[in-house]
């Protein structure tokens, strides 16, 4: 509780003031609930006609002896109308007392929820953005090893079990437990030995509930992990629908999700189990201490004589005050396990360091002006080298072409350009600047990406061209959709620009797509190009299309092509003929046909499909 208290420390003092004010609202509550059910006794010792004499007009004498001298006030006035026959009036001042008592206990709690909700609401939207931030951040590495169900499921599903349960630790440490001390302070003076009894009730539940609790962390901690998985198989299952359906395997992932909602099932029903016996357990325990009061008070006001009847029924209302918040506790004590299990996961993610965060001394680049060089870099995802001491010098107007058979290492070029990871070994320069030592912001400013898989986002077309620039005007856009081939298509919309492309772009073919992804990267405008088998996905008119829109989109710039398709690439200045990470022919197109090797062989392949 305390590492979670601290890890939350920085988020809540940002809204300390509802904190404190949730405390002194809290104390309030808590002071007035006591007092309530002592309102309530010159109400009943007028009722049964107890009320004490008074027949002297009280005199104030300090602080000390307030309590005193309102008592003696109140049955002065009481006292007063009793004599002169007016018992009405004397019943409608203490029955006032008793419903301001109430109402002012009602109004501070109230308040109290106010300020938790104001704190609650304040810290876990922090929280989320704090989260969002973090996974934006984080490099791709650290999502190879995660499945984006798990990462989703933390940032809404346990973010919010910490809204519900969690927060509750504010009342379970001011409202509740104030509320006790307040009540047992008033019942000590009525009778010691009836609080005691009452004192050692509240140890006996406390160890009783929390022997059934000890599981409950771990449990929710399962049970919250195998959540991220059926999130994940949803996730799974719906960007790959058209292979479930055309492969008939509904019910293999049928079966998958219904094996991760049983395991739920079976962690929930536990959990719930040991939450829902923590309210009828305190209460059976209270119900016995209040037969064993009823009994043995009984006992001190009909036969011993020590305690009034009327005060009897007030100390028992304390009494029931204190059990209340001891249920509460003991309810609120197993939330909070839940929500501890929840803040777990949720800072874990936080709390993971980056390793590829900016140097402290990185500088700003914004202009190329003569060439990438990649010197004797290797690289590895896992433990096998996918890059062997490779190198290869780029000058800038230039386009050079990597070609080689899937798992080459072709695409992990593009990635270390960019840097979504870090080579192993040598290093990437940008006019003799190691790319290590630029922060990655205005490194990637210099770039536009052009990946195989079309990512849109579920916007209009005119956001998602200018998401590489946001302050673009209707004209730019519309001259980036032309060079890019996608004018054509998008004038003939309805509502054209302002057109929504649906959710990954699903409104629009496969050719459409990645033509509005290149007038993204045209209207950028950056002076290096990665086109990363940017039509390798592609039938042949729309390849046709999207080569056009490519070479105007390379004119004047430095552009790395990564390709499948070798028929896109015949003009490059330098083609790259990869082997396992190692550089197996390069020369330019005519000159690799000439060596008759793997290049030729590659070509010759593919004429013939």
């Amino acid at each position: 509780m305390k590492k979670i208290i601290n890890q939350l420390y920085p988020f809540i003092i940002k809204f300390k003031k509802h904190v404190f004010l949730n405390i002194f609202f809290n104390t309030l509550y808590a002071l007035f609930t006591a007092l309530a059910f002592v309102s309530l006794i010159p109400m009943l010792n007028v009722l049964f006609d107890k009320t004490a004499k008074v027949t002297t007009t009280p005199v104030y004498t300090g602080i000390m002896g307030l309590k005193e001298y309102a008592e003696n006030l109140l049955y002065f006035k009481v006292g007063g109308f009793l004599e002169s026959g007016n018992a009405q009036m004397a019943l409608l001042i203490t029955i006032s007392i008793v419903i301001s008592t109430f109402l002012l206990k009602n109004i501070f709690g109230y308040f109290a929820l106010q300020h938790v909700m104001y704190l609650r609401n304040g810290v876990l939207t922090d929280l989320r953005k704090d989260m969002y931030d973090k996974i934006i951040n984080l490099p791709l590495g650290f999502y190879s090893k995660r499945q984006k169900g798990d990462v989703m499921a933390r940032v809404l599903g346990d973010i919010n079990e910490m809204q519900n349960s969690f927060f509750i630790v504010l009342e379970l440490i001011v409202r509740e437990p104030l509320t006790i001390v307040f009540s047992l302070s008033l019942m000590f003076t009525f009778s010691w030995k009836l609080t005691l009894f009452v004192v050692l009730f509240i140890p006996l539940a406390g160890l009783l509930i929390s022997r059934i609790g000890k599981t409950l962390k771990s449990q929710s901690f399962e049970a919250q992990q195998e959540s991220g998985k059926l999130i994940s198989t949803v996730e799974e299952t719906l960007t790959g629908l058209k292979i479930v359906k055309s492969y008939n395997a509904e019910s293999l992932f049928k079966t998958k999700f219904n094996n991760f909602a049983d395991k739920i099932l079976k962690l929930s029903n536990s959990i719930g189990i040991k939450n829902n016996l923590a309210g009828p357990l305190s209460e059976v325990l209270g119900i016995v201490t209040i037969a064993v009061l009823l009994w043995y008070g009984g006992k001190l006001v009909l036969i011993d004589k020590i305690i009034e009847g009327t005060s009897f029924i007030s100390f028992m209302g304390l009494a029931y005050s204190i059990l209340t918040p001891a249920k509460a506790i003991s309810k609120a004590s197993y939330r909070v396990k839940n929500g501890m299990a929840a803040a777990d996961r949720v800072f874990e993610i936080l709390h993971h360091e980056n390793q590829m965060v900016d140097a402290p001394n990185s500088k700003e680049i914004d202009t190329f002006t003569d060439k990438i060089d990649i010197e004797n870099i290797s690289f590895k995802y896992n433990d096998d080298l996918v890059l062997k001491n490779f190198s290869v010098s780029v000058p800038r107007g230039k386009t050079i072409a990597l070609v080689g058979q899937s798992g080459s290492g072709k695409s992990t070029i593009a990635n270390l350009l960019t840097r979504f990871y870090d080579v192993n070994e040598g290093c990437i320069k940008i006019d003799d600047k190691d790319i290590k030592t630029l922060t990655k912001k205005s490194l990637r400013s210099l770039m536009g990406l052009v990946t195989q898989d079309s990512i849109l986002f579920n916007d209009t077309i005119k956001n998602n061209v200018r998401l590489g620039k946001e302050d673009a005007t209707d004209e730019e856009i519309l001259n980036a959709l032309e060079i890019a081939n996608a004018w054509e298509f998008v004038k003939d919309l309805p509502e054209g620009i302002d057109t929504n492309v649906g959710d990954a772009g699903n409104n629009f073919s496969g050719g459409q797509k990645q033509r509005l992804s290149i007038a993204r990267a045209v209207l950028k405008n950056p002076p290096i190009m990665i086109l990363d088998e940017a039509t390798s996905a592609l039938d042949t008119e729309s390849e046709r299309l999207v080569q056009v829109a490519l070479e105007n989109m390379m004119k004047n710039r430095t552009s790395i092509v990564i390709a499948h398709r070798l028929s896109t690439i015949q003009n490059a200045d330098e083609i790259i003929v990869m082997n396992k990470g190692e550089i197996a022919e390069h020369g330019k197109h005519q000159e690799l046909l000439d060596l008759k090797g793997i290049y030729s062989n590659l070509v010759a392949m593919q004429s013939f499909q």
